[in-house]
C-alpha cells in the first residue's frame, strides 16, 4: 500500500489553492492603489460623486417657493404658489350660493305651474336638477374663460384657475370639463357629498392641490397678486 497518499480530508501537495507565492502575497503598489486596478485614486475634493457624476446639489427649501418635504405650498416654474385648500373651499361656497339664489328663484317661477299629472314632483325634480346642472356648469365654464380663470369667489379671494402646463387661462373645452366632472354627479345623484369629495381630493393631493376636477382638466387653482 503506497504512503505517497494525503490523509483523508486533505488535498493533495500539488493542490494550487494550498500553494502560496514565495514569500507570501504581494505588497500593495505605493501611493495606496488597489491590487486590483481600481487606481485606488482618493475622492475629488468637495465630496463630488465617485462614479464619475457630480455631486447633488444641497436641499433647497425655498426651491418651490417656501414649501415643505411634502410639498405644500409647492410653486410650478414661473408660477405664482398654489392655493391654499381652505381659501379654495371658501370660494367655491360663495359661488354655490350665488348660483344656489338663481336657481331657488327659477324653482319658484317653475313651482307655481300646475301640473295636471301624477307625475308632478318627479318632473319638477328633474327639472330643478336640470336647470342647477345648466346655471352651475354655465356659471363656472363662463367665468373661468372669460374672467381670466376667475369665478366671483375667486376673485374675492385672490384666486385663480390656470392650466397646470404654462399657467394660462383655461380654454373652453377644459373649463367646461372642470365644471361638468364636478357639478353633474353632485347635480343628479350625490348632491354635497361629490361635491365635497371631489374639491376636498386637494386637501390630500401631492404635489399640485389639484381635486379631482382639476386633475380631469388639468388645470390647478394659483394665488393671484391683489
Amino acid at each position: 500500500m503506497s504512503t505517497d497518499q494525503p490523509p483523508p480530508g486533505e488535498p493533495p501537495e500539488d493542490d494550487p489553492f494550498r500553494k502560496r507565492p514565495q514569500g507570501g502575497y504581494p505588497p500593495p503598489p505605493p501611493g495606496g492603489d488597489s491590487p486590483y486596478g481600481g487606481g485606488g485614486a482618493p475622492p475629488p475634493p468637495g465630496g463630488g460623486d465617485p462614479y464619475g457624476g457630480s455631486a447633488p446639489p444641497p436641499y433647497d427649501p425655498n426651491a418651490y417657493g417656501g414649501g415643505n418635504a411634502y410639498g405644500d405650498d409647492q410653486r410650478l416654474a414661473g408660477m405664482p404658489p398654489l392655493a391654499p385648500s381652505g381659501k379654495r373651499v371658501l370660494a367655491r361656497i360663495i359661488d354655490i350660493v350665488i348660483v344656489a339664489v338663481v336657481v331657488w328663484l327659477i324653482s319658484l317661477i317653475f313651482g307655481g305651474l300646475r301640473y295636471n299629472t301624477d307625475h308632478m314632483n318627479y318632473g319638477r325634480s328633474v327639472g330643478q336638477s336640470l336647470i342647477a346642472a345648466v346655471l352651475y356648469i354655465g356659471y363656472d365654464t363662463f367665468m373661468t374663460v372669460k374672467r381670466n380663470g376667475q369665478t366671483v369667489g375667486k376673485g374675492l379671494l385672490n384666486l385663480r384657475c390656470a392650466n397646470l402646463n404654462d399657467g394660462t387661462t383655461p380654454t373652453g373645452q377644459a373649463a367646461f370639463v372642470r365644471a361638468a366632472v364636478l357639478w353633474l354627479p353632485a347635480v343628479f345623484c350625490c348632491a354635497c357629498v361629490w361635491t365635497a369629495i371631489c374639491g376636498g381630493w386637494s386637501f390630500f393631493d401631492r404635489p399640485y392641490k389639484q381635486g379631482l376636477h382639476d386633475k380631469a382638466a388639468k388645470t390647478v387653482v394659483v394665488v393671484t397678486t391683489p
